[in-house]
């Protein structure tokens, strides 16, 4: 079998060496409870402490305004059913039709508790107008939430024009920053109509299973978890402390990438992929071109079933994906790119191929040759009719 060609980094990241070694010791000799007041428990905790200090730096937050959780999914949750419940006469919110299934679930959710949902599509290119998001606040909208980078296309989203839309209108205002965070410069400081940012460490090379929320020092806040006093009475349970020191170990590193042009070599990459597939590919097309997270190209391969060919590509070691990660499996097309006005061929028809700092020139040049052998050999077996996979 061919070494792995790992082209699925959007669906999760490995876990650099680094992050690795300061978690280990919180898995052996430093198993401390954190809130214990022997000097065990005490080293946890200050562990604890360094971890939130590396997520706020990364994001240009304060330490006291980050909560650890268990990954972009609760933090998105805890955000929403937070605004929500701070102001229980306002029965409307306002999304975007792009957003990762932890939003989009919840809003149908809300949707059958009488909640009133508007959801914002986008233009071809992927981009969210920011008129649109001020068109459809109103005066009993209780919170505005936007994916900052799209997990399928890579688009970011104008995050500061919504944030500072969403302040003047007095409206609570989150984004589900899970694949911003680490790939773009993200200054909470500067933007303080943000009220809350979900993340996950393993989008950018830390452990699944832990993430964080921002929490703005004005923001509404509701504890998702009944029970003890952790995180300073914000979430109840035990903390994860070697995921969480984990965590920040990878936003220490994260915080760096950008100086030590890391992610100018990932973006290299890509383009590489995308630009010599582009010219060797008849009729290739690039979904969402607007300006994008480095690491991300979403490609429509005309007239041929995405499903077939990831199999083809699965069975000569390249790993991608046909959309999140959270879709696996499903026989729906994207709704990401429904929303972009692309119709179902076209979105059957799509894969995404996400980088990382630890994607090699290799692995390029081995995608390089399977992508297009892998298309000419679908291709001629569906030269008789389309070959679905199911």
């Amino acid at each position: 079998m061919q070494p792995l060609t790992y082209l699925d980094n959007n669906a999760t990241t490995r876990v650099l060496p680094d992050v690795l070694e300061a978690m280990l010791p919180f898995l052996t000799e430093e198993f401390g409870n954190p809130s214990s007041a022997y000097r065990l428990g005490s080293r946890a905790e200050r562990a604890l402490e360094r971890a939130r200090g590396h997520v706020a730096t990364l994001i240009g937050a304060d330490p006291e305004e980050i909560v650890f959780t268990s990954g972009g999914t609760e933090g998105d949750n805890t955000a929403v059913e937070s605004a929500l419940k701070a102001f229980p006469t306002r029965r409307h919110i306002v999304t975007s039709a792009l957003e990762h299934s932890a939003i989009l679930k919840q809003a149908e959710g809300l949707a059958r508790r009488g909640y009133e949902v508007t959801r914002l599509p986008a233009d071809q290119t992927g981009w969210i107008d920011p008129a649109a998001v001020a068109a459809a606040i109103r005066d009993d909208t209780a919170l505005v939430t936007v994916i900052w980078a799209n997990n399928e296309t890579g688009v970011i989203s104008p995050i500061a024009e919504i944030a500072e839309i969403c302040r003047r209108r007095g409206v609570l205002f989150h984004t589900d920053a899970v694949q911003a965070v680490g790939k773009v410069e993200i200054d909470l400081s500067e933007l303080p109509g943000v009220s809350y940012l979900a993340l996950s460490g393993h989008k950018f090379h830390g452990p699944k299973g832990v993430g964080a929320l921002f929490v703005r020092r004005d923001a509404p806040f509701t504890n998702y978890f009944h029970g003890g006093s952790q995180e300073n009475d914000q979430r109840s349970g035990t903390e994860n402390v070697a995921s969480i020191v984990a965590l920040g170990r990878a936003a220490e590193l994260a915080a760096t990438a950008r100086h030590e042009g890391i992610l100018d070599a990932v973006q290299a990459k890509r383009d590489r992929l995308e630009r010599t597939l582009l010219e060797c590919v008849p009729g290739l097309e690039v979904n969402g071109t607007a300006a994008r997270i480095a690491n991300t190209s979403n490609l429509h391969f005309p007239g041929i079933e995405g499903g077939a060919l990831l199999l083809l590509l699965d069975q000569q070691n390249l790993a991608a994906s046909a959309g999140s990660a959270c879709r696996a499996g499903s026989v729906q097309p994207s709704h990401v790119l429904a929303a972009m006005g692309f119709g179902v061929d076209r979105a059957r028809g799509s894969l995404r191929f996400s980088m990382s700092r630890l994607t090699t020139d290799e692995e390029i040049d081995r995608a390089l040759e399977i992508i297009p052998r892998a298309l000419e050999r679908l291709r001629a077996a569906t030269a008789n009719g389309p070959v679905v996979v199911r």
